[in-house]
């Protein structure tokens, strides 16, 4: 029997299948497959280089993410790179400053002369629902402005969703100036200073606006203001039709007001712990229906052929009412529309 016959020896089986060469070359790895010995295997690493950029087919140590071959970026990108994070959400909605009427702003029914047959008299009411919707219109076209400008233009909106501190910096100033302008008979009929506090109150509830806007998709801030568009128009010549009179009802406007106030703390305060979806759209909800009953009522005050009305002389008064009324009426929409995106 040849020495061919008899079974292989234990060297000659563990005898590597190639032999070994001379120069740099890299010896091949057992059997065709390359070394995917662990550093915690017990075996030895990888008798050749190994690296992030290091091919495939020369083999890894596991636990290192595979490298690309030549030529091809890196899919993992850059170290550290990861999935993207969740978007910004929207800061949560302070409690807006219940809608108040003070007894100084307000003319009774037999104080109210627009309701004679004297021209002068209704003349210089007509006078004052110009000059009033004239500063509402100034108003509103900054307000737009600004909201356009925060959700159009990219590098402002990073700013404003980055920097929320200025956020409530602004509803800080909105407060004191509403307070202001709301308590204070003198310098809310007095020029310039009524002007220069409704301008600062106008730019603070600008900013707040398009700061919220900011969060949500175009179509949605698109269809939000759409629909305020028609709401306020709808309102406005529903008021000056019909023979309802809302301001016999000042008692629950001045509670309704209220549970606007308190359900806005509430929901500010829960919103921050923890976000709950229902109860944020519920308080958009009660929100854009309180405020639109604010409009009606505030409309029918600037009219004043009911029982109650806003004085001639309280022009910063009347916009701000209705301003107030139609911004929140945009931004609880805009919170009901843009969370169903």
């Amino acid at each position: 029997m040849s020495r061919s016959d008899y079974p292989p020896g234990y060297d000659e089986s563990h005898a590597p299948p190639y032999a070994p060469q001379g120069g740099d070359y890299l010896a091949p790895p057992a059997y065709g497959f390359p070394n995917f010995a662990g550093p915690h295997s017990g075996q030895p690493p990888a008798p050749y280089p190994t690296g992030p950029n290091t091919p495939l087919y020369l083999g890894q140590p596991p636990g290192y993410p595979p490298g690309p071959y030549p030529g091809q970026p890196n899919p993992a990108g850059p170290p550290g790179a990861g999935y993207p994070g969740q978007p910004p959400m929207p800061p949560i909605m302070p409690p807006i400053m219940p809608p108040t009427m003070p007894s100084d702003v307000l003319s009774s029914d037999d104080e109210f002369a627009a309701r004679g047959s004297d021209w002068d008299s209704l003349s210089v009411r007509h006078a004052f629902i110009r000059k009033v919707y004239m500063i509402l219109a100034l108003q509103l076209l900054v307000t737009t402005a600004i909201v356009a400008v925060f959700t159009f233009v990219h590098p402002v909106r990073n700013f404003v969703q980055q920097n929320q501190a200025v956020y409530w910096a602004s509803y800080a100033v909105y407060f004191i100036t509403h307070l202001v302008l709301v308590c204070c008979k003198g310098p809310r009929r007095k020029f310039p200073w009524n002007m220069i506090l409704l301008s600062i109150f106008t730019l603070a509830l600008s900013y707040m606006a398009g700061s919220i806007s900011s969060y949500y998709d175009t179509s949605a801030v698109f269809l939000a203001l759409s629909i305020t568009v028609v709401v306020c128009i709808a309102v406005t010549v529903f008021c000056f039709q019909t023979k309802v009179d809302f301001t016999k009802c000042r008692g629950f406007f001045c509670v309704l007001g209220i549970v606007v106030f308190v359900t806005g703390i509430i929901t500010c305060i829960v919103l921050s712990f923890q976000y709950i979806y229902w109860l944020h759209m519920l308080y958009a909800a009660i929100g854009a229906i309180a405020f639109t009953l604010f409009l009606a009522y505030d409309t029918q005050l600037l009219i004043g052929n009911r029982k109650y009305s806003i004085s001639s002389e309280e022009y910063v008064f009347g916009a701000l009412s209705l301003y107030v009324d139609i911004v929140q009426i945009f931004l609880f929409l805009l919170q009901i529309f843009g969370s169903s995106k």
